[in-house]
């Protein structure tokens, strides 16, 4: 990956929608190479897809919450049982499978308390291999996802 990948990159981090006459300008390019590199960066695997961010208030989501798990015992079928299931619900908007004191950390979205209530006194607890959970209330959003750094990572780029 050269600096006219990171410029890239880093311009459809920032808006996804740009034109691929804009992109080729920031990076001074001609529209026809810009497509090239952009299909190019697809096809390996660097941008995996496109969307829209939405803001979850105007949406009816009003609470978002951290919820830390533990399962019962750390086996493959019951890591996949796990797994499947918080797929299956909605409102996990991210699932990650952590090192440390608990095995995975879920980013939920709700309605409200009584609708973050349900979902974990109902939907996560019922999911198979649960041992503990604890939830933590988002009390503000400091920085949200802009994307990945995008410096060299080596000396000699």
């Amino acid at each position: 990956m050269d600096q006219t990948d990171r410029t890239i990159l880093k311009h459809l981090q920032a808006n996804g929608r740009i034109s691929n006459a804009d992109l080729a300008r920031e990076a001074g390019m001609a529209p026809s190479s810009m497509l090239e590199r952009v299909r190019r960066l697809e096809d390996k695997g660097v941008i995996s897809g496109y969307r829209a961010v939405l803001d979850p208030k105007p949406l009816g989501y009003q609470v978002q919450a951290m919820v830390m798990i533990n399962l019962g015992r750390h086996q493959e079928t019951r890591i996949e049982d796990f797994e499947a299931g918080v797929s299956a619900v909605p409102e996990v908007k991210a699932c990650f499978h952590v090192a440390g004191r608990y095995d995975y950390i879920l980013h939920l979205a709700a309605r409200d308390i009584d609708h973050l209530a349900d979902l974990v006194k109902h939907r996560l607890s019922a999911i198979g291999g649960v041992e503990k959970q604890e939830t933590f209330l988002v009390l503000s959003t400091v920085k949200e996802d802009q994307g990945y750094a995008l410096q060299p990572l080596f000396d000699n780029e």
